[in-house]
């Protein structure tokens, strides 16, 4: 997966609006005004790097299986991973790393919000972990 291919499936998740509120090489896709990832190009190595947000024992658990899976950069190391997209990482995988941390975020919304969104959209389709 790449840039492209990864901002294309974080705005596809229901609601998903883009941000850049650290600047232009920093995009950051929210639901309801708050953040469930960042995505960026590294101009040392040319590669696209996300922040998901992931349960803490998940995230370790990922670290252990992917070399590209890093504890978040600027971020709660506990509850955010970096992937650096290097083609490592299955595609599938990384949408369900995606679907997860959206999840995550839909779940600790307010509780109008959140209910606004099952009753629009389904659990089935914004919990899809």
């Amino acid at each position: 997966m790449d840039y492209q291919a990864a901002r294309n499936y974080l705005l596809s998740r229901p609601e998903a609006a883009e941000d850049f509120p650290f600047g232009p090489d920093c995009l950051v896709p929210k639901v309801k005004g708050k953040m469930f990832a960042t995505l960026s190009m590294n101009k040392d190595d040319e590669l696209a790097h996300m922040n998901l947000k992931c349960d803490p024992n998940q995230a370790f658990e990922l670290r252990d299986l992917f070399e590209s899976v890093k504890p978040g950069y600027h971020m709660n190391k506990k509850h955010w991973n970096t992937l650096v997209l290097d083609g490592s990482i299955p595609v599938g995988e990384i949408e369900r790393m995606i679907d997860h941390s959206y999840g995550l975020v839909v779940k600790k919304l307010k509780k109008v919000e959140r209910e606004a969104l099952e009753l629009s959209y389904g659990k089935d389709v914004l919990y899809r972990d």
